[in-house]
């Protein structure tokens, strides 16, 4: 089986900045507060409400096809990673194919709050694997704003907007060695009480008293979450390690959910990894939820080279977690 390179990245990060002084004024909080609590200093905010999730992938996605490496008519597979997608249904993953051209490749969403990025991703490592597929395109985007409540502390210092693109193609023989090794995924029910929207499903649906009430917005018990991210994301990059026989010093980088940057630390404290290891944005951007990691991938990638040893790992509401070990390839 070839294994499966990322031979491409893409990024779109909204114009508008909500730093943490004008946050100041629209909820409780300061921005020393925000800074100790989180590790982040401001965030993008897509303002145009004409504009949705699938328009920030559509950007980061044509990054890649203005790079060369490949062409929309080139795409077999397109996954989308949101937990903010444009509709219902259809899948954000057709109307992203459809704004871009995309027409010889079928599409679909995953849904994993904020390991979708890595549960799309091992997805698509499969397709190529397999040799079912050549060209796949991987995309975490999410509109955060659009679900937070500016007026809950505990979740709207927290959120920005963003989208983050990858392209997967299989290995030549002599590429063998270079692309995604393993992974470890999981997930547990028991975080849905912690986090989740209350209304706007089939158990809650939207009506005056669910609107009235503000649950069309993120809901998040801080305290489990923050303990369940730590533990998790920990133990599956240790997991991951130690299956894949990787010491701190086989490790080049770290490419962690940019969630909270106490749990960063925390996991590549676990690791054994320095500082210089790790790859960190969260202050300029918050946690983009499905975009964290690719984004990190964009904003790193001058400082990437062919052969380094990446661990990504993320923790999401669901619960849900996991590690990716790969090789990079560019």
């Amino acid at each position: 089986m070839k294994t499966a390179l990322i031979k491409a990245v893409g990024a779109y990060l909204p114009d508008h900045v909500l730093d943490n002084q004008q946050l100041s004024k629209m909820v409780d909080t300061n921005s020393e507060w925000i800074i100790e609590r989180t590790g982040i200093h401001e965030r993008r905010i897509l303002k145009d409400k004409n504009l949705a999730s699938s328009d920030m992938a559509v950007k980061a996605v044509q990054e890649i096809f203005d790079s060369g490496v490949c062409c929309a008519e080139d795409i077999d597979l397109l996954i989308c990673a949101t937990t903010t997608p444009d509709r219902v249904f259809p899948a954000t993953a057709n109307i992203i194919s459809e704004k871009l051209g995309i027409k010889n490749a079928f599409s679909f969403d995953v849904s994993a709050a904020c390991s979708g990025f890595l549960y799309a991703l091992d997805c698509a490592s499969n397709y190529i694997k397999t040799g079912q597929k050549k060209n796949v395109i991987v995309v975490g985007v999410d509109q955060m704003s659009s679900i937070i409540d500016y007026s809950d502390r505990a979740t709207s210092i927290i959120f920005g907007d963003g989208a983050g693109a990858v392209l997967l193609q299989p290995a030549t023989d002599k590429e063998a060695h270079l692309g995604i090794i393993d992974s470890c995924l999981y997930s547990d029910g028991i975080g849905e009480q912690y986090l989740h929207q209350k209304a706007g499903g089939s158990l809650h649906q939207t009506d005056k008293k669910t609107v009235d009430a503000r649950q069309h917005f993120v809901y998040q018990n801080g305290a489990p979450v923050f303990k369940w991210a730590v533990s998790k994301m920990a133990e599956v990059v240790e997991e991951i390690m130690q299956r894949n026989k990787l010491s701190s010093k086989d490790i080049d980088w770290l490419v962690a959910h940019q969630a909270n940057k106490r749990i960063i630390d925390a996991t590549a404290k676990r690791a054994g990894l320095s500082d210089d290891k790790v790859m960190l944005n969260i202050d300029r951007y918050g946690n983009t939820t499905a975009a964290t990691i690719p984004l990190c991938l964009y904003d790193y990638k001058d400082k990437l080279n062919k052969e380094d040893q990446l661990i990504l790992c993320a923790f999401g509401g669901g619960f849900t977690w996991g590690s990716i070990y790969l090789r990079w390839a560019i």
